[in-house]
């Protein structure tokens, strides 16, 4: 025995809000193991204020909160910990610096029709992102390119089958059942 750690892996649950981030991630760490991360509770308190305030964040507010999220994964690749993470993770350059904290981070893009996502977001309570921002959000997401690790899933079917869907694609293996 070389008491080598076996692999770790990284996934990040993306898209914009209100495509269900938070419930297949965690979904993913419930079937996996993996620990689970939301994004949302790494902002500052001004980031939050401002998306509360129906302000989109400029890049210069996400640099240091994408910074802190791929530092938080390299600690627990760091660890021997596998993440799952639920980030927006919008545009290439934001992955490029999530990229920067384990070796290797696969993306999971939830997207779909925004009339379905508006009205999601619309009927959820306890969130400071408004529908109002979501058409901000689509104006800058960039799909993930063909050299990034992942993949794209529509948000139409329900949480537990697009977390079966996660789970078969990556190759990922339950500890428990659903």
């Amino acid at each position: 025995m070389t008491g080598e750690r076996p692999p770790t892996r990284h996934i990040v649950v993306m898209g914009v809000s209100g495509a269900g981030k938070t419930t297949v991630a965690r979904g993913i760490s419930e079937v996996t193991g993996l620990r689970f991360a939301e994004a949302d509770e790494f902002h500052s308190e001004e980031n939050v204020e401002r998306m509360r305030s129906g302000v989109p964040l400029r890049d210069a507010d996400r640099w240091p909160w994408l910074r802190e999220l791929a530092a938080w994964m390299a600690e627990r690749h760091a660890e021997g910990v596998s993440t799952v993470l639920a980030c927006s993770a919008l545009k290439r350059s934001y992955r490029d610096v999530l990229r920067q904290g384990p070796p290797e981070v696969e993306f999971v893009h939830l997207h779909g029709p925004a009339e379905l996502i508006r009205d999601r977001m619309t009927r959820r309570t306890n969130h400071y992102m408004s529908a109002g921002l979501l058409d901000s959000q689509r104006a800058i997401l960039e799909p993930l390119g063909p050299d990034e690790s992942g993949l794209e899933l529509e948000v139409g079917p329900s949480p537990d089958e697009l977390v079966a869907a996660v789970v078969d694609r990556l190759g990922l293996r339950p500890t428990s059942s659903r």
